[in-house]
């Protein structure tokens, strides 16, 4: 017979999306093992920066605790012990330290949800070890990966994992969905600020809008330097709470999604606001990227242009029948594979072969 399980996480942040996308994908990911049935707790460490940026202090979907440091941490053993199942994620703070207390617990099934993959492997080339050293790799049951692909097979054999799966960003399809709101803007983008992604930014969004003082522009997300240039016709948007992203994405003809210079290396390598956007009715322009094509196939659900001429053409000249088609086929993709219910189910058939019992998937 299957039986509801006690999962634990300790992740960066599920109470604060203020400057990263882990709080909403944990959001999406524990509502739809909660939906199934499963007990979850989530640890978090409570720093000043998420402390005065909480727009989800009391989830309904599971028990959330926070803690003050390693000391505060260990106070949990008991509750970590009878767990089912526990999962370090990534960019955790004092993450290496973390992983080697848990990892002195008599824990079932250990495991670590990297939601940085490329990012988290290029540190660990470089000796940067703060969230996780490469000798813990292999001290994880189950090392469940933001990338896919070939990514899989490297973290195996290269860095030791006993077990590396799959498991993408997802959407909660009945909080992003089309909100039927007036088109404003003609191209938008949503993420926080990146040195490595700015040279896309600029080619695909900052530059055509130099070009097209016509067109209306939209850059939202927080870490954005004082130096940048602005076209005046590009709007700036600090922060966008998470309740506030489906009329953002609704309210734009275009959005665009641009990925970390790591992870554009690894491929298979998806955004969340990849599937949020998609999930909310509105075509994406995305820089390319190995695995893309078989998330959304270029022309059919997604588009990537390669120059800023090619997003001036698409603003200027595509036709509105293709953009409502193509935005109608990437929404149809998410909520068919890129839910939290279908995120959810994934976790736990990964889960399911290392657990002495059946569980509900």
């Amino acid at each position: 017979m299957s039986r509801p399980l006690d999962i634990i996480f300790a992740g960066l942040t599920l109470s604060s999306s203020w400057g990263n996308g882990h709080a909403t994908t944990y959001r999406a990911l524990l509502r739809g093992l909660r939906d199934k049935g499963h007990r979850i707790t989530f640890l978090e460490r409570d720093v000043p920066w998420y402390a005065s940026h909480r727009d989800m202090p009391n989830p309904d979907f599971c028990g959330l605790a926070l803690y003050e440091d390693l000391e505060g941490l260990a106070r949990y053993r008991g509750l970590l012990e009878r767990a089912d199942a526990v999962v370090i994620g990534s960019y955790v703070p004092e993450g290496a330290a973390v992983i080697d207390l848990l990892a002195s617990y008599a824990i079932e099934q250990l495991c670590f949800y990297d939601i940085d993959t490329p990012v988290t492997l290029s540190r660990m080339l470089r000796g940067e070890e703060e969230h996780i050293a490469r000798r813990q790799v292999p001290l994880f049951d189950l090392y469940y990966s933001f990338s896919g692909g070939e990514v899989l097979d490297r973290l195996e054999e290269e860095f030791g994992a006993r077990k590396a799966a799959a498991l993408y960003c997802s959407v909660q399809p009945d909080r992003y969905r089309p909100t039927g709101d007036a088109i404003r803007w003609d191209l938008g983008y949503l993420g926080t600020y990146s040195e490595d992604r700015q040279p896309a930014l600029e080619r695909l969004l900052i530059e055509p809008a130099r070009r097209l003082p016509h067109r209306r522009f939209v850059v939202a997300g927080a870490q954005y330097p004082d130096g940048i240039d602005w076209p005046d016709n590009v709007e700036r948007i600090d922060h966008l709470p998470p309740d506030e992203h489906p009329r953002f994405y609704s309210r734009q003809r275009f959005t665009l999604n641009v990925t970390r210079a790591d992870m554009v290396a690894a491929g298979w390598s998806p955004s969340v606001r990849l599937f949020e956007a998609a999930a909310c009715g509105t075509p994406v322009i995305s820089d390319e990227w190995r695995g893309l094509g078989e998330l959304f196939p270029e022309g059919e659900a997604v588009l990537m242009p390669r120059t800023s001429g090619e997003v001036i053409e698409i603003l200027e000249e595509f036709p509105e029948p293709r953009r409502c088609e193509i935005a109608s086929n990437a929404r149809a993709r998410v909520l068919a594979c890129h839910t939290g219910a279908a995120r959810a189910a994934e976790f736990l058939q990964a889960l399911q072969s290392r657990l002495p019992t059946a569980i509900a998937v």
